[in-house]
Protein backbone atom coordinates (compact mmCIF):
# COMPACT_ATOMS: atom_id res chain seq x y z
CA UNK A 1 0.00 0.00 0.00
CA UNK A 2 2.78 2.43 0.90
CA UNK A 3 6.40 2.06 -0.14
CA UNK A 4 7.56 2.68 3.42
CA UNK A 5 6.08 -0.63 4.46
CA UNK A 6 8.35 -2.58 2.15
CA UNK A 7 11.30 -0.56 3.33
CA UNK A 8 10.40 -1.34 6.95
CA UNK A 9 10.36 -5.05 6.16
CA UNK A 10 13.80 -4.91 4.57
CA UNK A 11 15.14 -2.81 7.41
CA UNK A 12 13.73 -5.10 10.07
CA UNK A 13 15.34 -8.13 8.47
CA UNK A 14 18.70 -6.39 8.22
CA UNK A 15 18.56 -5.24 11.83
CA UNK A 16 17.58 -8.63 13.16
CA UNK A 17 20.40 -10.27 11.23
CA UNK A 18 22.86 -7.69 12.46
CA UNK A 19 22.25 -7.94 16.20
CA UNK A 20 20.81 -10.12 18.89
CA UNK A 21 17.06 -10.32 18.26
CA UNK A 22 15.93 -10.76 21.83
CA UNK A 23 18.15 -7.98 23.12
CA UNK A 24 17.14 -5.53 20.39
CA UNK A 25 13.40 -6.03 20.69
CA UNK A 26 13.24 -6.35 24.46
CA UNK A 27 16.36 -4.83 26.02
CA UNK A 28 16.53 -5.31 29.77
CA UNK A 29 15.85 -2.70 30.92
CA UNK A 30 13.82 -1.76 27.87
CA UNK A 31 15.92 1.31 27.12
CA UNK A 32 19.30 -0.43 27.10
CA UNK A 33 20.95 -2.28 24.22
CA UNK A 34 24.23 -2.52 22.34
CA UNK A 35 24.15 -2.69 18.55
CA UNK A 36 27.85 -3.03 17.84
CA UNK A 37 29.01 -2.54 14.32
CA UNK A 38 25.64 -2.10 12.61
CA UNK A 39 25.79 1.60 11.69
CA UNK A 40 28.50 2.07 9.09
CA UNK A 41 26.87 4.01 6.25
CA UNK A 42 24.14 6.55 5.62
CA UNK A 43 21.92 3.70 4.44
CA UNK A 44 22.42 1.95 7.77
CA UNK A 45 21.36 5.07 9.67
CA UNK A 46 18.30 5.47 7.45
CA UNK A 47 17.48 1.82 8.13
CA UNK A 48 17.66 2.58 11.83
CA UNK A 49 15.35 5.59 11.45
CA UNK A 50 12.78 3.43 9.67
CA UNK A 51 13.21 0.91 12.47
CA UNK A 52 11.83 3.47 14.94
CA UNK A 53 8.56 3.56 12.99
CA UNK A 54 8.58 -0.23 13.00
CA UNK A 55 8.65 -0.16 16.80
CA UNK A 56 5.56 2.07 16.81
CA UNK A 57 3.89 -0.24 14.33
CA UNK A 58 4.49 -3.29 16.55
CA UNK A 59 4.03 -6.95 15.78
CA UNK A 60 0.64 -8.43 14.93
CA UNK A 61 -0.26 -10.99 17.59
CA UNK A 62 -1.48 -13.24 14.80
CA UNK A 63 2.13 -13.40 13.63
CA UNK A 64 3.72 -13.96 17.02
CA UNK A 65 1.53 -14.40 20.09
CA UNK A 66 4.46 -14.41 22.52
CA UNK A 67 4.32 -11.03 24.24
CA UNK A 68 7.56 -11.73 26.05
CA UNK A 69 9.35 -11.82 22.72
CA UNK A 70 7.60 -9.16 20.66
CA UNK A 71 6.05 -5.79 21.35
CA UNK A 72 2.70 -4.69 19.94
CA UNK A 73 3.52 -0.99 19.50
CA UNK A 74 0.25 0.96 19.24
CA UNK A 75 -1.84 -2.14 18.49
CA UNK A 76 -3.01 -2.39 22.13
CA UNK A 77 -3.54 1.34 22.56
CA UNK A 78 -7.34 1.14 22.41
CA UNK A 79 -7.24 -0.93 25.61
CA UNK A 80 -5.30 1.69 27.55
CA UNK A 81 -7.37 4.59 26.20
CA UNK A 82 -10.84 3.98 24.70
CA UNK A 83 -11.63 1.08 27.02
CA UNK A 84 -10.93 3.20 30.08
CA UNK A 85 -13.47 5.81 28.99
CA UNK A 86 -17.23 5.84 28.62
CA UNK A 87 -16.84 5.09 24.88
CA UNK A 88 -16.22 1.36 24.63
CA UNK A 89 -15.66 -1.90 26.47
CA UNK A 90 -14.59 -5.47 25.93
CA UNK A 91 -17.27 -7.95 24.88
CA UNK A 92 -16.51 -10.21 27.84
CA UNK A 93 -15.22 -9.88 31.39
CA UNK A 94 -12.63 -12.60 30.94
CA UNK A 95 -8.89 -12.09 30.65
CA UNK A 96 -6.52 -9.20 31.21
CA UNK A 97 -7.88 -7.18 28.25
CA UNK A 98 -11.24 -6.96 29.99
CA UNK A 99 -9.61 -5.41 33.06
CA UNK A 100 -9.25 -2.02 31.36
CA UNK A 101 -12.92 -1.16 30.91
CA UNK A 102 -13.70 -2.24 34.50
CA UNK A 103 -10.78 -0.28 36.00
CA UNK A 104 -9.14 -3.45 37.33
CA UNK A 105 -5.71 -3.03 35.76
CA UNK A 106 -2.89 -4.07 38.07
CA UNK A 107 0.87 -3.82 37.79
CA UNK A 108 1.15 -7.27 36.22
CA UNK A 109 -1.28 -6.57 33.36
CA UNK A 110 0.46 -7.88 30.25
CA UNK A 111 -1.05 -5.40 27.78
CA UNK A 112 -0.14 -2.37 29.88
CA UNK A 113 3.35 -3.79 30.33
CA UNK A 114 3.66 -4.38 26.60
CA UNK A 115 2.63 -0.80 25.79
CA UNK A 116 5.13 0.64 28.28
CA UNK A 117 7.86 -1.55 26.81
CA UNK A 118 6.85 -0.65 23.26
CA UNK A 119 7.15 3.08 23.89
CA UNK A 120 10.56 2.61 25.51
CA UNK A 121 11.59 0.55 22.50
CA UNK A 122 10.73 3.58 20.34
CA UNK A 123 12.74 5.79 22.70
CA UNK A 124 15.72 3.44 22.69
CA UNK A 125 15.79 3.23 18.90
CA UNK A 126 15.55 7.02 18.62
CA UNK A 127 18.37 7.52 21.11
CA UNK A 128 20.45 4.92 19.30
CA UNK A 129 20.11 6.79 16.01
CA UNK A 130 21.21 10.01 17.70
CA UNK A 131 24.31 8.26 19.01
CA UNK A 132 25.37 7.22 15.50
CA UNK A 133 24.10 10.27 13.60
CA UNK A 134 27.61 11.38 12.58
CA UNK A 135 27.84 8.31 10.34
CA UNK A 136 25.04 9.64 8.15
CA UNK A 137 25.79 11.88 5.19
CA UNK A 138 26.16 15.48 6.33
CA UNK A 139 23.16 16.55 4.26
CA UNK A 140 20.89 14.02 5.98
CA UNK A 141 21.96 14.38 9.59
CA UNK A 142 19.56 17.18 10.51
CA UNK A 143 16.55 15.37 9.03
CA UNK A 144 17.38 12.01 10.64
CA UNK A 145 17.92 13.78 13.97
CA UNK A 146 14.61 15.61 13.67
CA UNK A 147 12.75 12.38 12.88
CA UNK A 148 14.31 10.57 15.82
CA UNK A 149 13.48 13.41 18.19
CA UNK A 150 9.91 13.68 16.90
CA UNK A 151 9.36 9.97 17.52
CA UNK A 152 11.02 10.10 20.94
CA UNK A 153 8.75 13.01 21.88
CA UNK A 154 5.70 11.17 20.55
CA UNK A 155 6.48 8.12 22.70
CA UNK A 156 7.15 10.19 25.81
CA UNK A 157 3.91 12.10 25.29
CA UNK A 158 2.06 8.79 25.37
CA UNK A 159 3.89 7.60 28.47
CA UNK A 160 3.64 10.75 30.57
CA UNK A 161 -0.12 11.00 30.11
CA UNK A 162 -0.74 7.35 30.99
CA UNK A 163 1.87 6.73 33.70
CA UNK A 164 2.89 10.26 34.86
CA UNK A 165 6.54 10.49 36.00
CA UNK A 166 8.65 7.98 34.09
CA UNK A 167 12.40 7.64 33.50
CA UNK A 168 13.59 10.30 31.04
CA UNK A 169 16.35 8.94 28.82
CA UNK A 170 17.87 11.07 26.07
CA UNK A 171 20.86 8.84 25.34
CA UNK A 172 21.53 5.13 25.17
CA UNK A 173 22.35 3.90 28.65
CA UNK A 174 25.26 1.55 29.24
CA UNK A 175 24.19 -1.96 30.30
CA UNK A 176 26.47 -1.47 33.28
CA UNK A 177 24.36 1.45 34.50
CA UNK A 178 21.86 -0.13 36.87
CA UNK A 179 20.39 3.13 38.16
CA UNK A 180 19.77 5.77 35.44
CA UNK A 181 17.07 3.81 33.54
CA UNK A 182 14.93 3.58 36.68
CA UNK A 183 14.94 7.10 38.10
CA UNK A 184 11.51 8.65 37.57
CA UNK A 185 11.54 12.18 36.19
CA UNK A 186 8.88 14.78 36.94
CA UNK A 187 6.14 15.47 34.41
CA UNK A 188 7.39 19.05 34.13
CA UNK A 189 10.85 17.92 33.00
CA UNK A 190 9.43 15.34 30.63
CA UNK A 191 7.17 17.91 29.00
CA UNK A 192 10.10 20.31 28.66
CA UNK A 193 12.05 17.65 26.76
CA UNK A 194 9.05 16.82 24.58
CA UNK A 195 8.65 20.50 23.68
CA UNK A 196 12.37 20.86 22.89
CA UNK A 197 12.36 17.78 20.65
CA UNK A 198 9.24 18.84 18.76
CA UNK A 199 10.43 22.40 18.28
CA UNK A 200 13.63 21.10 16.69
CA UNK A 201 11.60 18.79 14.45
CA UNK A 202 9.43 21.71 13.32
CA UNK A 203 12.49 23.77 12.41
CA UNK A 204 13.92 21.04 10.18
CA UNK A 205 11.16 18.89 8.67
CA UNK A 206 8.95 19.45 5.64
CA UNK A 207 5.57 17.95 4.71
CA UNK A 208 6.75 15.43 2.14
CA UNK A 209 5.39 12.39 4.00
CA UNK A 210 2.34 11.36 6.00
CA UNK A 211 3.86 8.11 7.30
CA UNK A 212 7.11 9.65 8.49
CA UNK A 213 7.62 12.66 10.72
CA UNK A 214 6.71 15.96 9.12
CA UNK A 215 6.62 19.63 10.06
CA UNK A 216 2.83 19.68 10.39
CA UNK A 217 2.79 16.45 12.39
CA UNK A 218 5.28 17.96 14.81
CA UNK A 219 3.24 21.18 14.97
CA UNK A 220 0.00 19.30 15.64
CA UNK A 221 1.49 17.08 18.32
CA UNK A 222 3.17 20.09 19.93
CA UNK A 223 -0.16 21.94 19.93
CA UNK A 224 -1.67 19.04 21.85
CA UNK A 225 1.32 19.03 24.20
CA UNK A 226 0.82 22.74 24.87
CA UNK A 227 -2.86 22.11 25.67
CA UNK A 228 -2.01 19.18 27.94
CA UNK A 229 1.08 20.19 29.90
CA UNK A 230 0.64 21.21 33.57
CA UNK A 231 0.69 24.91 32.63
CA UNK A 232 -1.05 25.06 29.23
CA UNK A 233 0.33 27.32 26.52
CA UNK A 234 -2.92 28.22 24.81
CA UNK A 235 -1.50 30.96 22.59
CA UNK A 236 1.28 28.66 21.44
CA UNK A 237 -1.22 25.92 20.60
CA UNK A 238 -3.42 28.39 18.70
CA UNK A 239 -0.49 29.63 16.64
CA UNK A 240 0.57 26.10 15.73
CA UNK A 241 -2.94 25.09 14.69
CA UNK A 242 -3.25 28.22 12.57
CA UNK A 243 0.08 27.47 10.90
CA UNK A 244 -1.29 24.07 9.86
CA UNK A 245 -4.58 25.57 8.65
CA UNK A 246 -2.83 28.36 6.76
CA UNK A 247 -0.37 25.98 5.10
CA UNK A 248 -3.17 24.96 2.72
CA UNK A 249 -1.80 21.41 2.62
CA UNK A 250 -4.67 19.72 4.45
CA UNK A 251 -8.44 19.70 4.15
CA UNK A 252 -11.44 17.80 5.45
CA UNK A 253 -12.61 14.93 3.28
CA UNK A 254 -16.11 15.63 1.99
CA UNK A 255 -17.07 12.00 2.64
CA UNK A 256 -16.37 11.02 6.27
CA UNK A 257 -15.89 7.37 5.28
CA UNK A 258 -12.98 8.31 3.02
CA UNK A 259 -11.02 9.49 6.05
CA UNK A 260 -10.61 5.85 7.04
CA UNK A 261 -10.80 3.92 3.78
CA UNK A 262 -9.05 6.25 1.33
CA UNK A 263 -5.74 6.11 3.14
CA UNK A 264 -3.28 9.01 3.25
CA UNK A 265 -6.02 11.36 2.09
CA UNK A 266 -6.00 15.14 2.43
CA UNK A 267 -7.10 14.98 6.06
CA UNK A 268 -4.30 12.72 7.29
CA UNK A 269 -1.35 14.52 8.85
CA UNK A 270 0.46 11.55 10.42
CA UNK A 271 -0.37 7.84 10.23
CA UNK A 272 1.35 4.64 11.31
CA UNK A 273 1.29 2.45 8.23
CA UNK A 274 0.33 -1.22 7.89
CA UNK A 275 0.20 -3.54 4.90
CA UNK A 276 -2.67 -5.91 4.21
CA UNK A 277 -1.90 -9.60 3.90
CA UNK A 278 1.72 -9.33 5.03
CA UNK A 279 1.97 -11.01 8.44
CA UNK A 280 5.12 -9.05 9.26
CA UNK A 281 3.63 -5.64 8.43
CA UNK A 282 -0.09 -5.99 9.19
CA UNK A 283 -2.18 -5.22 12.25
CA UNK A 284 -4.62 -7.36 14.20
CA UNK A 285 -6.69 -4.80 16.08
CA UNK A 286 -9.26 -4.32 13.30
CA UNK A 287 -10.28 -7.97 13.50
CA UNK A 288 -10.52 -7.87 17.29
CA UNK A 289 -13.10 -5.07 17.10
CA UNK A 290 -15.58 -7.54 15.55
CA UNK A 291 -17.85 -9.62 17.77
CA UNK A 292 -21.22 -10.83 16.45
CA UNK A 293 -19.46 -12.25 13.38
CA UNK A 294 -16.05 -12.83 14.85
CA UNK A 295 -13.06 -12.19 12.62
CA UNK A 296 -10.50 -12.00 15.39
CA UNK A 297 -9.28 -14.52 17.89
CA UNK A 298 -11.35 -13.17 20.78
CA UNK A 299 -14.95 -12.24 21.56
CA UNK A 300 -14.64 -8.62 20.52
CA UNK A 301 -13.10 -5.37 21.72
CA UNK A 302 -14.28 -1.76 21.44
CA UNK A 303 -17.94 -2.66 21.87
CA UNK A 304 -19.76 0.68 21.82
CA UNK A 305 -21.37 1.92 25.04
CA UNK A 306 -24.96 3.19 25.07
CA UNK A 307 -24.10 6.70 26.21
CA UNK A 308 -21.83 7.20 23.20
CA UNK A 309 -24.63 5.91 20.98
CA UNK A 310 -26.86 8.58 22.55
CA UNK A 311 -24.34 11.28 21.60
CA UNK A 312 -24.21 9.95 18.06
CA UNK A 313 -28.01 10.14 17.91
CA UNK A 314 -27.83 13.74 19.05
CA UNK A 315 -24.87 15.20 17.14
CA UNK A 316 -23.39 12.38 15.05
CA UNK A 317 -24.92 13.37 11.74
CA UNK A 318 -23.52 11.40 8.85
CA UNK A 319 -20.64 10.21 11.02
CA UNK A 320 -22.89 7.77 12.85
CA UNK A 321 -23.22 5.02 10.25
CA UNK A 322 -19.52 5.25 9.44
CA UNK A 323 -18.49 5.05 13.07
CA UNK A 324 -20.42 2.07 14.42
CA UNK A 325 -22.81 -0.61 13.24
CA UNK A 326 -25.24 -2.91 15.02
CA UNK A 327 -24.84 -6.57 14.06
CA UNK A 328 -27.11 -9.12 15.75
CA UNK A 329 -27.54 -6.82 18.72
CA UNK A 330 -23.82 -6.06 19.06
CA UNK A 331 -22.76 -2.42 18.61
CA UNK A 332 -19.37 -2.59 16.95
CA UNK A 333 -16.80 -0.15 15.56
CA UNK A 334 -17.19 0.39 11.81
CA UNK A 335 -14.34 2.86 11.25
CA UNK A 336 -11.74 0.13 11.04
CA UNK A 337 -13.37 -2.80 9.27
CA UNK A 338 -10.40 -4.92 8.13
CA UNK A 339 -9.36 -3.46 4.77
CA UNK A 340 -12.87 -2.00 4.45
CA UNK A 341 -14.65 -5.37 4.28
CA UNK A 342 -17.71 -5.86 6.48
CA UNK A 343 -19.39 -8.94 7.95
CA UNK A 344 -21.23 -9.69 4.70
CA UNK A 345 -18.01 -10.34 2.78
CA UNK A 346 -16.98 -13.87 1.89
CA UNK A 347 -15.08 -14.72 3.97
CA UNK A 348 -16.44 -12.35 6.63
CA UNK A 349 -14.37 -9.17 6.82
CA UNK A 350 -12.33 -10.16 3.79
CA UNK A 351 -9.45 -12.50 3.06
CA UNK A 352 -6.96 -10.86 5.43
CA UNK A 353 -9.09 -9.93 8.43
CA UNK A 354 -6.38 -10.80 10.95
CA UNK A 355 -3.66 -9.36 8.73
CA UNK A 356 -5.32 -6.04 7.98
CA UNK A 357 -3.69 -3.04 6.36
CA UNK A 358 -5.77 -0.25 7.94
CA UNK A 359 -3.43 2.49 9.08
CA UNK A 360 -3.40 3.81 12.63
CA UNK A 361 -4.38 7.48 12.32
CA UNK A 362 -2.18 9.39 14.74
CA UNK A 363 -3.21 12.93 13.75
CA UNK A 364 -5.74 14.32 11.29
CA UNK A 365 -6.95 17.74 10.25
CA UNK A 366 -10.32 17.61 12.04
CA UNK A 367 -8.46 17.11 15.31
CA UNK A 368 -6.36 20.20 14.58
CA UNK A 369 -9.48 22.29 13.87
CA UNK A 370 -11.03 21.25 17.17
CA UNK A 371 -7.76 21.89 19.02
CA UNK A 372 -7.84 25.35 17.47
CA UNK A 373 -11.20 25.95 19.14
CA UNK A 374 -9.85 24.61 22.44
CA UNK A 375 -6.78 26.83 22.29
CA UNK A 376 -8.86 29.95 21.69
CA UNK A 377 -11.24 28.96 24.47
CA UNK A 378 -8.14 28.88 26.71
CA UNK A 379 -9.69 26.94 29.56
CA UNK A 380 -12.82 29.06 29.64
CA UNK A 381 -16.43 27.92 29.63
CA UNK A 382 -17.17 29.08 26.07
CA UNK A 383 -16.06 31.28 23.20
CA UNK A 384 -17.77 33.34 20.50
CA UNK A 385 -14.47 34.13 18.78
CA UNK A 386 -15.14 34.04 15.04
CA UNK A 387 -12.04 32.00 14.20
CA UNK A 388 -12.95 29.36 16.79
CA UNK A 389 -16.55 29.24 15.62
CA UNK A 390 -15.37 28.87 12.01
CA UNK A 391 -13.16 25.88 12.84
CA UNK A 392 -15.93 24.25 14.85
CA UNK A 393 -18.49 24.90 12.13
CA UNK A 394 -16.25 23.32 9.46
CA UNK A 395 -16.19 20.01 11.30
CA UNK A 396 -19.94 20.15 11.92
CA UNK A 397 -20.68 21.06 8.31
CA UNK A 398 -18.82 18.00 7.07
CA UNK A 399 -20.98 15.90 9.41
CA UNK A 400 -24.10 17.35 7.78
CA UNK A 401 -24.92 19.48 10.84
CA UNK A 402 -25.04 22.74 8.94
CA UNK A 403 -27.12 24.86 11.33
CA UNK A 404 -25.01 27.93 12.10
CA UNK A 405 -23.48 28.22 15.56
CA UNK A 406 -22.62 31.56 17.15
CA UNK A 407 -20.62 30.30 20.11
CA UNK A 408 -19.03 27.09 21.36
CA UNK A 409 -19.12 25.89 24.95
CA UNK A 410 -16.65 23.55 26.60
CA UNK A 411 -19.37 20.88 26.72
CA UNK A 412 -20.12 21.40 23.03
CA UNK A 413 -16.47 20.94 22.16
CA UNK A 414 -16.03 17.87 24.32
CA UNK A 415 -19.00 16.06 22.79
CA UNK A 416 -17.97 17.14 19.30
CA UNK A 417 -14.51 15.66 19.83
CA UNK A 418 -16.16 12.55 21.22
CA UNK A 419 -18.24 11.76 18.14
CA UNK A 420 -15.78 13.07 15.54
CA UNK A 421 -12.80 11.14 16.95
CA UNK A 422 -14.60 8.14 18.45
CA UNK A 423 -12.48 4.96 18.55
CA UNK A 424 -9.36 6.90 17.55
CA UNK A 425 -7.94 6.71 21.09
CA UNK A 426 -8.49 10.40 21.90
CA UNK A 427 -11.35 10.37 24.44
CA UNK A 428 -9.23 9.39 27.46
CA UNK A 429 -6.76 12.19 26.87
CA UNK A 430 -9.57 14.67 26.14
CA UNK A 431 -11.25 13.93 29.47
CA UNK A 432 -7.98 14.48 31.31
CA UNK A 433 -7.15 17.66 29.41
CA UNK A 434 -10.61 19.16 29.95
CA UNK A 435 -10.40 18.38 33.67
CA UNK A 436 -13.56 16.25 33.72
CA UNK A 437 -12.17 12.71 33.77
CA UNK A 438 -12.93 12.00 37.41
CA UNK A 439 -16.54 13.22 37.27
CA UNK A 440 -17.45 11.67 33.91
CA UNK A 441 -15.75 8.36 34.53
CA UNK A 442 -17.11 8.18 38.07
CA UNK A 443 -20.64 8.56 36.74
CA UNK A 444 -19.92 6.05 33.97
CA UNK A 445 -18.60 3.52 36.48
CA UNK A 446 -21.71 3.91 38.64
CA UNK A 447 -23.93 3.38 35.59
CA UNK A 448 -22.00 0.27 34.52
CA UNK A 449 -21.47 -1.09 38.06
CA UNK A 450 -17.69 -0.69 37.89
CA UNK A 451 -15.49 0.53 40.74
CA UNK A 452 -13.61 3.71 39.88
CA UNK A 453 -11.53 6.12 41.94
CA UNK A 454 -9.08 8.91 41.13
CA UNK A 455 -5.97 6.73 41.42
CA UNK A 456 -7.11 4.93 38.28
CA UNK A 457 -6.50 8.06 36.24
CA UNK A 458 -2.94 6.69 36.09
CA UNK A 459 -1.92 3.22 35.04
CA UNK A 460 0.45 1.30 37.32
CA UNK A 461 4.14 1.16 36.50
CA UNK A 462 4.62 -2.42 35.22
CA UNK A 463 5.75 -4.80 37.96
CA UNK A 464 8.25 -6.31 35.56
CA UNK A 465 10.10 -2.99 35.32
CA UNK A 466 10.08 -2.53 39.08
CA UNK A 467 11.43 -6.05 39.55
CA UNK A 468 14.19 -5.48 37.00
CA UNK A 469 15.17 -2.30 38.81
CA UNK A 470 15.57 -4.09 42.11
CA UNK A 471 13.06 -1.71 43.64
CA UNK A 472 14.66 1.53 42.39
CA UNK A 473 11.68 2.23 40.15
CA UNK A 474 8.76 3.29 42.32
CA UNK A 475 5.07 2.54 41.84
CA UNK A 476 2.23 4.98 41.27
CA UNK A 477 0.05 5.66 44.32
CA UNK A 478 -2.58 3.09 45.21
CA UNK A 479 -1.12 0.13 43.33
Amino acid sequence: MKHIKYLIFAVTVSILVSCDTEEFLNPLPDSVVAVDGFFQTDADVLAGVIGIYDALQGVNDGTDSNEGRTNRGVQFEHLLTEHRTDNTRNATTEGSKADFHRYLVNADNVESEDYYASMYEVIFRANNILEFIDIADAGNQAKYTAEAKFLRAYAYFKLVRLFSDVPLLTAVVSPADKETPFIRTSETEIYAQIVTDLQEAISVLDNSSKVRASKSAAQGILAKVYLTQPSPNYSGAQSLCEDIVNSGQFSLQSNYSDVFYNELNSEIIFAIAYESGNPLESQGFSAEFTSAVRAGAEDGQNIVNDNLIADFASVGGNRTSVSYVTISGSNEVAKFFPDGFDSTADPAYGPNARNAGNDYIALRYADVLLMHVEAIMAGGASTDNSAAVSSFQAVRDRAGLTAAVSSVSKDDLLVERRVELAFENQRWFDLLRFGVAESILGAHATEMDYVFDARKLLLPIPAREINISGGLLTQNPGY
